[in-house]
């Protein structure tokens, strides 16, 4: 049909599309700000996360199959409650993700070009624009081996961990010093905060539900490519979470901004240290691949629905959006020399909290023979995202608070005009 994105994406391809969007940045950053927080109840965070993480890939799946188009969220949200909840979710997976494109470039800005990351991160995100303009396959194929490669240092990590803890060498951070907006210490809502940050980390699935449009038999590809990439991740996670307790110790990991890299620096074979230098600069490579693909698969949808400019609804011969996948790239550029990384993440976190909280209550909306997960997952899932969202830092909280309102006020105002 003219005008739409060509379904040829198969379920290896989804999940290898999720695995790239959730095994970048956040693995790589989240450790030391959720370890400050959570205390020795990190592996608690780590589960918690999980658990939402999981219910929110359940309502996700189920309304994926429900209506297999571009647009995630956003779509769910118009169609089984109302426009309003559609703009919001729109608008909070914009603010999301651009965020988290604006975090990934600048953790590979840091490791690959310390002395002018900006720079770095603004050039890396051309390059990736330039890549999802020619196509989701080109894109797919990309993410392979990007995936091979992160899941091949993170080996190289939990070995380091698991075989020999590091002693106290002092090792010069890979990326500048940067704080992380200051969370809850220690305890149980240490915890809930510490699953807000570290659901970053788990986010990247919502990347698999945008290709709705993109995917061959969406009703069997779009659950199964969902809850292998969970799986995976989760177990990824663990393991690292596990081997950087072991190696570093709660206390170590709480004041390192770079605890993967001082973990194998520290341990029995320091010389491997470069080898995670690289893996963070691919892994931010292949989440801000991933991550820009659906910030322009959602502007597709909402431009459709007039609530964005029409222009950004343009397929152009490769069968893409181009110019919704300029306007993100654009977007996270300027997000990146505004912000660091570690702004960005809780930025982004809290977006992507709420995001979900309205996926949960779409799902509720689901007839019994829509649903493959039972009810009370979505309700644990909607429930869970507000509580991690609110206890994230404060600052982070407002902050996202008045960027949804603002963004929620502009789509609501510009649909409303296209309507006359």
């Amino acid at each position: 049909m003219p005008g739409s994105v060509q379904r040829r994406l198969g379920t290896a391809d989804a999940v290898v599309l999720g695995l790239a969007a959730m095994l970048g940045t956040g693995v790589f950053a989240v450790w030391g700000p959720a370890a400050a927080a959570a205390g020795p109840w990190l592996l608690v965070a780590v589960g918690l996360a999980a658990v939402v993480a999981a219910c929110n890939a359940g309502s996700t799946s189920d309304l994926a199959v429900a209506h297999p188009e571009s647009g995630g969220g956003y779509v769910y949200g118009r169609e089984r409650l109302a426009p309003g909840a559609g703009r919001l979710a729109g608008v909070a997976f914009l603010a999301g993700k651009t965020s988290s494109a604006a975090a990934a470039a600048g953790v590979f800005g840091s490791y690959v070009l310390p002395s002018q990351p900006v720079v770095a991160a603004v050039v890396v995100i051309l390059v990736v624009t330039g890549l999802n303009t020619a196509g989701v396959r080109w894109t797919a194929t990309s993410a392979y081996a990007l995936v091979g490669g992160t899941l091949a240092v993170l080996a190289l990590v939990v070995v380091s961990g698991l075989l020999g803890a590091g002693d106290d060498t002092a090792v010069v951070a890979a990326v500048p010093t940067e704080e992380m907006p200051e969370p809850v210490a220690g305890g149980p809502l240490g915890a809930f905060t510490a699953a807000g940050l570290l659901f970053f980390a788990f986010a990247g699935y919502a990347r698999i539900a945008t290709l709705g449009e993109e995917v061959r038999d969406p009703s069997r590809t779009l659950r199964r490519a969902i809850e292998v990439a969970l799986a995976i991740a989760l177990v990824t996670y663990l393991l690292v979470g596990i081997s950087l307790i072991v190696g570093l110790g709660i206390d170590r990991l709480a004041t390192e901004t770079t605890p993967l890299v001082t973990l194998v620096d520290t341990g029995p074979s320091p010389s491997l240290g470069v080898l995670v230098r690289v893996g963070a600069a691919v892994a931010a490579g292949s989440a801000l691949l991933s991550v820009l693909v659906g910030v322009s698969r959602t502007g597709l949808a909402m431009a459709r629905r007039d609530e964005l400019p029409a222009a950004l609804a343009v397929i152009g011969r490769r069968g893409t959006p181009w110019r919704a996948d300029l306007a993100g790239g654009a977007v996270a550029a300027v997000i990146a020399v505004l912000a660091g990384p570690a702004a960005a993440i809780a930025l982004s976190a809290c977006s992507v909290l709420v995001y979900y909280a309205v996926i949960n209550l779409a799902a509720l909306r689901l007839r019994p023979d829509e649903r493959r997960w039972p009810m009370w997952t979505s309700w644990t899932g909607f429930v869970l995202c507000l509580a991690l969202a609110a206890l994230l830092p404060v600052l982070q909280v407002l902050m996202t608070v008045v960027v949804l309102a603002i963004g929620w006020m502009l789509v609501t105002v510009l649909g409303g005009e296209r309507s006359r």
